[in-house]
């Protein structure tokens, strides 16, 4: 089935529907992602931000955003932190989403309901994405034929050609583009890959993420009409359910780790909790497959939150475990390997033999491990939006660019495909 959608169905639709109801990486890139101060007070606490903007920076970087639904304005939120930058337009469907933004920025933002009339304003000099997967690729493409520099959210695009044209289009146009893998900006994460790259737990072999939730993954609906607008995560059409929405970022870190794309993926899921009419499943196991016969494998829960969202990486010396707070690596000893064939007989000893299971080796370590201590703490995505400016203003090479992107895209897309298909899915790199 062709779950790829017709883009004006779409926005004219839930258009009308919402109009009703409401009646190569640079040293000061890096430097930039790893010197980050933790912000102070609680998220919704940009005032102060905002008010150092205002007086350490006498030229403001005006922002665009299409898409202004939950995660355009936690982007915002962590824009705004950024010395120096203004939301000036924003463009949404659904009208609710311009209160709701200009609560967020404390001031009014100019409000747009067609995308294309953002781009044609002349006083914008970046452009972000948060719209659903399914309308990436559209407007990541025709943001950067505005000739602007772009951050669009992951997963990059919902098809792998999609995702191609993007790093075609970015490659012509020598343009900056960001995905929205702000794991690659967390400080205790590039900390602890740097270290993971130095050889500090020998050759990584196998990845293991969890990311699991206790809850639907439903959003309350003021009315029936606009349940796909606000919902569009549980849709075919729109999205590509956990293994996008969640699995996207760790499957970055497992290319990252792996130094690679995967070869080939494996993908199975269920509706198993909640019958409400959802198309994605609630549920997702996924097996990427690497170079040299190495692994990741992903699970995702919506009816148990007991691993949360935490990622394992092994490797051949030790063991690292990441999390969206913390990094801890864990060692053990390599063990003596005995020779292959033992001699016996005369002028020999008599091999001696040991019991093939022993408990107490195969209990799980329990201990405190070795945490990775970083001199600033500040999330991820404030540290990816900070990157991003960085970027724009000095023409620096972002961290997480469009090749990174495609990285994720291919995992993503062919799991999904693998999944549906119920077979495994070679990916083809180039």
């Amino acid at each position: 089935m062709d779950h790829r959608m017709d883009r004006r169905t779409f926005t004219q639709s839930l258009s009308a529907l919402a109009l009703a109801s409401s009646a190569s990486l640079s040293s000061s890139a890096l430097q930039v992602a790893a010197s980050v101060v933790a912000p102070q007070g609680s998220p919704d606490d940009t005032r102060a931000e905002r008010q150092t903007a205002r007086t350490t920076v006498k030229t403001p970087l005006r922002l665009g955003l299409i898409g202004a639904g939950s995660r355009g304005q936690e982007l915002m939120r962590s824009f705004l932190r950024v010395p120096g930058v203004k939301v000036t337009a924003a463009a949404d469907v659904y009208p609710l989403r311009f209160e709701q933004l200009n609560r967020v920025c404390g001031y009014e933002v100019a409000k747009h309901a067609e995308y294309s009339a953002l781009l044609d304003r002349k006083d914008l000099d970046a452009i972000v994405v948060a719209t659903p997967l399914g309308l990436h690729a559209e407007h990541v493409l025709a943001a950067l034929k505005s000739r602007r520099p772009v951050y669009g959210e992951k997963t990059m695009a919902y098809t792998i050609e999609q995702a191609r044209q993007i790093v075609t289009d970015v490659t012509a146009g020598k343009q900056i583009f960001q995905v929205g893998h702000q794991y690659r900006y967390s400080p205790w994460i590039r900390a602890a890959m740097t270290r993971v790259q130095a050889g500090e737990i020998g050759d990584v072999t196998h990845v293991l993420a969890y990311w699991n939730r206790n809850s639907s993954w439903r959003r309350p609906v003021p009315d029936p009409s606009l349940e796909r607008l606000i919902n569009w995560r549980l849709y075919h059409q729109w999205s590509l359910g956990l293994i996008a929405e969640l699995g996207s970022h760790h499957m970055d870190i497992a290319n990252w780790a792996m130094g690679s794309y995967p070869v080939a993926a494996q993908a199975s899921g269920s509706i198993c909790c909640y019958h409400d009419g959802r198309e994605t499943d609630d549920n997702v196991q996924v097996i990427l497959s690497y170079p040299a016969g190495r692994r990741m494998v992903f699970t995702s829960m919506t009816d148990n939150a007991k691993m949360g969202d935490q990622l394992w990486l092994y490797g051949t010396k030790g063991s690292l475990n990441l999390t969206l707070q913390d990094a801890t690596f864990f060692y053990e000893p390599r063990k003596v390997e005995v020779d292959k064939v033992v001699k016996t007989g005369e002028g020999h000893e008599p091999a001696v033999t040991s019991a093939s299971y022993n408990p107490a080796n195969e209990m799980p370590y329990r201990g405190p491990g070795s945490p990775v201590q970083v001199k600033d703490g500040e999330d991820p995505t404030t540290a990816a939006t900070r990157a991003f400016v960085h970027c724009v203003r000095t023409g620096d090479r972002p961290i997480a660019d469009e090749h990174v992107g495609l990285g994720s895209a291919l995992a993503v897309v062919s799991a999904n495909e693998a999944r549906v298909a119920k077979r495994e899915v070679e990916i083809a790199i180039v």
